[in-house]
C-alpha cells in the first residue's frame, strides 16, 4: 500500500510539473506579439489673467492690454478661441443718465465689437496670446464706473 502512495504523488507531481511546463512551452516559439494600446483625452484649456486696467475713458484708450491668454489644447483639428461681452461691446455705468460706451476687442489679430472668435487649425500648447481693446474718446460721459466682463472660452473642433 505504501508503494501505492509512492506511486500516486509521483504521478501527481509529474501532471503538475507537466502542466506548468505546458504553458511555458506555449509562450515559447521562434516568435511572438505583444500588442501595445494606449488612449489620449482631449484637453482643452485657456488661462486668463487680467491685468487689471483702469481705462481712461475721458480722453479714450487706444489698444490697451487688458489681459492676456495662454491657449492649450491637443486636438490636431484644431479648436475655437471665443471671447464674448456680457454687455454687447459696451462698458455700462448705473449713474443716472448715462450712455453706454462702445469700445473694439483685439484678439490675436481678430478685431471686433462685442464678440470675437479665433479659429485655430492645429493643437497648440502653451500658445501665449495678449487681449486689447480700443475705446474712444468720451469726454461728455456722465462721471460714474463703467464696466463689462470678457468671457474667453476654448472649444475644440
Amino acid at each position: 500500500m505504501i508503494r501505492f502512495a509512492a506511486a500516486a504523488a509521483v504521478t501527481v507531481a509529474l501532471f503538475a510539473a507537466t502542466a506548468a511546463g505546458a504553458q511555458t512551452t506555449q509562450a515559447a516559439g521562434a516568435s511572438g506579439t505583444v500588442k501595445l494600446n494606449g488612449t489620449v483625452a482631449l484637453n482643452c484649456t485657456v488661462a486668463v489673467t487680467d491685468q487689471g486696467v483702469a481705462l481712461n475713458l475721458t480722453s479714450g484708450a487706444n489698444n490697451t492690454q487688458v489681459g492676456s491668454v495662454t491657449e492649450n489644447c491637443n486636438d490636431g483639428a484644431g479648436y475655437t478661441i471665443n471671447i464674448t461681452s456680457s454687455n454687447g461691446g459696451k462698458l455700462n455705468s448705473s449713474s443716472a443718465n448715462a450712455q453706454p460706451i462702445s469700445y473694439t476687442t483685439s484678439y490675436d489679430g481678430t478685431q471686433a465689437s462685442g464678440n470675437v472668435a479665433v479659429t485655430r487649425s492645429g493643437a497648440n500648447f502653451g500658445k501665449a496670446v495678449s487681449l486689447f481693446v480700443t475705446v474712444p474718446a468720451s469726454a461728455s460721459a456722465i462721471a460714474g464706473t463703467y464696466s463689462d466682463t470678457l468671457t474667453i472660452a476654448i472649444a475644440a473642433k
